[in-house]
């Protein structure tokens, strides 16, 4: 009887240390993957709004004639090319303030190109 009981309790506890090694693998694989989901790409709203309001500055200009249509391929590649290095800045998880500083410094050019392409008097 008692050779049951402790097979029976043996039993018990070899389940019990598998559920506790399965529970602690489980906490260590959540916890490392939240901080790979959380670094997987450092969000940048600002430069996301920024590139949204030039875009529809440049669909503004093409609707009312201001840009041809040589001037809205370059802005557009322009456009393309910081969205390029904005997505290169959050590859490593982190964007670092001076590649912050290279997208705002892209960006003003970008808007800068606008301004100056919408103005210079050539219509299509």
């Amino acid at each position: 009887m008692k050779s049951k009981i402790h097979e029976f309790l043996n039993l018990k506890s070899e389940a019990m240390s598998k559920r506790i090694i399965i529970g602690i693998l489980l906490f260590i694989i959540g916890a490392t993957s939240s901080q790979k989901i959380s670094a997987q790409g450092e969000r940048t709203p600002g430069i996301r709004h920024q590139q949204f309001k030039e875009q529809r500055r440049i669909r503004g200009g093409v609707a009312s004639g201001e840009l041809t249509r040589k001037e809205v391929v370059r802005l557009e590649m322009q456009q393309a090319k910081i969205k390029h290095d904005n997505r290169c800045a959050k590859a490593d998880g982190v964007v670092t303030p001076q590649e912050r500083a290279i997208l705002r410094s892209e960006q003003e050019r970008a808007s800068r190109n606008i301004f100056v392409e919408k103005h210079d008097m050539q219509h299509r």
